[in-house]
């Protein structure tokens, strides 16, 4: 395998993405007075983050391996931009959570309690440690159905 400059890179685009997408969150109030949409809409983020995976795995097909490129390739590399995202995720998680929309938690247990969910259950879920581990697990595993589809698509001989 060449460098991995070209994983790195569109990792930390990834990650940048991620916190503009939860900044718009917090701006159209889903993470307080329209939280009940939450759940759906924060889904929407699948179409940038496929994105970038496109242009990633693009631009390391045409700059890293002059045009060609097998899938193995694309996936691989697909897979290592989903590891460095993973290690980004304590940072960025951080960065959401002190910073961007503090009161999300809070706001998060009072809504599902509100539903009638169970608060005990809802805490143990709805906090920073929950969501360090769920946002590193799912960066690694959508990070990695996403790379072998787009490789797919991308694998050129």
């Amino acid at each position: 395998m060449k460098t991995i400059k070209t994983e790195i890179k569109w990792g930390i685009i990834f990650t940048l993405t991620a916190l503009l997408w939860m900044v718009l969150e917090k701006a159209l109030g889903w993470h307080d007075e329209q939280i009940a949409k939450h759940a759906i809409y924060t889904n929407l983020f699948a179409i940038p983050a496929i994105l970038i995976f496109v242009f990633a795995l693009k631009e390391k097909r045409d700059k890293d391996y002059n045009g060609q490129m097998t899938w193995v390739q694309g996936f691989v590399a697909g897979v290592v931009i989903s590891l460095f995202v993973a290690l980004l995720t304590p940072l960025s998680q951080y960065l959401t959570h002190s910073f961007i929309t503090p009161d999300y938690f809070s706001n998060a247990i009072e809504h599902a309690v509100s539903q009638g969910q169970d608060r005990g259950q809802m805490e143990a879920y709805f906090n920073l440690n929950s969501y360090l581990f769920q946002s590193a697990l799912g960066a690694v595993i959508m990070g990695v159905v996403t790379s072998a589809i787009v490789a797919l698509f991308l694998k050129k001989k």
